[in-house]
């Protein structure tokens, strides 16, 4: 199994993922007000939290 720094790959992709996260919440809750890039700041601390430094994915989701 190959590893990837999660974090770091949520901060790589930090304009296209806030996009994402915006359009989600907004088509799960259209009326609701926030602030993008607080949103995804809290998403970024989450992930932070919640996974290991390190994770591991299988070696199919990885290419050189």
């Amino acid at each position: 199994m190959a590893q990837v720094q999660i974090e770091e790959i949520v901060d790589h992709l930090s304009t296209e993922m806030r996009k994402a996260l915006e359009e989600a919440v907004r088509s799960v809750a259209p009326t609701a007000q926030f602030d993008s890039t607080a949103l995804f700041k809290a998403f970024r601390k989450a992930v932070g939290r919640k996974c290991n430094t390190w994770e591991h994915v299988p070696d199919f989701y990885v290419k050189n």
